[in-house]
């Protein structure tokens, strides 16, 4: 069975296109969102994977329509495959039932696991080479201790500007603050 999915953002949107080109395509049963992609709950969807069973697709009028990121569109598929489902794209001719739609889908999804992989590379080297500057990241430690008695020090004798005192306490100026009240 081909079950249509359609979504739009808005309540102001109209699903007529979509509709009409579900319709076309053949599908029996269509289920419907008005929410944002990026929402986690929608219903419709929700309702159109539950109602789906072994041999049958989801039709969509294009792949944006369906999931609110390539992940997530990517856990939808794999899902549907685990129950013996299926995707339909209509606008991107992608059709998992095919073995050329699967190539495609899992080129997609291969491409977003690598910029996944890239994304993290990038982030891991900034942070070793702020932690090579002396940078460690974080929350400022609090003042205790000695360090603590002289930042009260420094703050009752006002002759130090604070700038001054954070510099040699190691501090931030709003750790100053709330350490000597």
């Amino acid at each position: 069975m081909l079950i249509g999915y359609q979504r739009t953002s808005t309540l102001d949107q109209n699903l007529d296109l979509q509709r009409d080109a579900l319709k076309q395509a053949g599908c029996e049963r269509i289920f419907s969102d008005q929410v944002s992609g990026a929402k986690f709950d929608r219903p419709g969807l929700n309702e159109a994977l539950k109602f789906t069973r072994e041999g049958d697709c989801i039709c969509v009028w294009r792949l944006d329509r369906l999931g609110r990121s390539l992940q997530h569109l990517i856990e939808v598929v794999a899902d549907l495959e685990s129950r013996g489902g299926a995707l339909k794209s209509l606008t991107e001719n992608i059709d998992t039932l095919s073995a050329g739609g699967r190539l495609v889908f899992h080129v997609f999804a291969a491409m977003a696991e690598f910029e996944r992989n890239l994304t993290r590379e990038r982030c891991l080297a900034g942070l070793a080479a702020a932690r090579a500057r002396g940078r460690t990241g974080g929350r400022r430690q609090v003042l205790t201790g000695p360090k603590l008695e002289l930042a009260k020090k420094l703050r009752a004798d006002r002759t130090m500007p604070a700038d001054e005192a954070c510099q040699i306490l190691g501090c931030s100026r709003s750790t100053f603050y709330k350490a000597t009240g």
